[in-house]
């Protein structure tokens, strides 16, 4: 059971997140495109990142706490869904504060009446 431990956080992260999508209509989701572009950089990053500290053996994953799939690099399945829940997770919140909020970012469409 300890094997589902690294994404058993990353569950728990979601359900305390996705939520959001709905009850407050962040409307994160539903802009997958931007979604996307907003982990290209990171994601690619920090994988490169981790490939060079585990071949330097800078870091390792403790293997009785990851599935056990690994992506090229020596990289664990696991590793790749925290670059890609994290950021998921923190957008979530940021919108839902805004929702709240009612903060503008610049990026919102101008109403047909001319307001912005």
């Amino acid at each position: 059971m300890a094997r589902f431990g690294y994404v058993g956080v990353l569950l728990f992260v979601l359900a305390g997140c996705l939520w959001l999508e709905v009850v407050l209509r962040t409307r994160v989701l539903i802009r997958w495109r931007r979604l996307m572009l907003s982990w290209i950089l990171p994601v690619a990053l920090f994988i490169a990142w981790d490939v060079y500290a585990i071949s330097q053996g800078h870091w390792w994953f403790d293997p009785d706490r990851i599935l056990g799939w690994h992506l090229p690099g020596d990289v664990p399945v696991d590793e790749l869904l925290f670059f890609l829940v994290i950021p998921l997770a923190s957008i979530l919140t940021i919108e839902a504060v805004r929702s709240v909020r009612g903060w503008s970012c610049g990026d919102e469409t101008a109403d047909p009446g001319g307001a912005p």
